[in-house]
């Protein structure tokens, strides 16, 4: 048998397709530099601007 579809979004489903609660332009944190570090939970990760104007993150 068919089972209808569900009313509500799964919550997985919600937070792929919510916009984000805060949105902070890269050349706000870039600050006129190329690239940055950014310092998660004891990693450090660096933010960097290509060439091309496209945004890398690499730990």
């Amino acid at each position: 048998m068919n089972k209808p579809p569900d009313p509500m979004p799964r919550p997985a489903d919600r937070a792929a397709h919510a916009p984000p609660d805060r949105v902070v332009e890269a050349a706000r944190l870039l600050r006129g530099a190329r690239e940055l570090w950014i310092e998660h939970k004891g990693e450090r990760y660096r933010l960097s601007l290509t060439r091309n104007e496209k945004l890398i993150l690499t730990k």
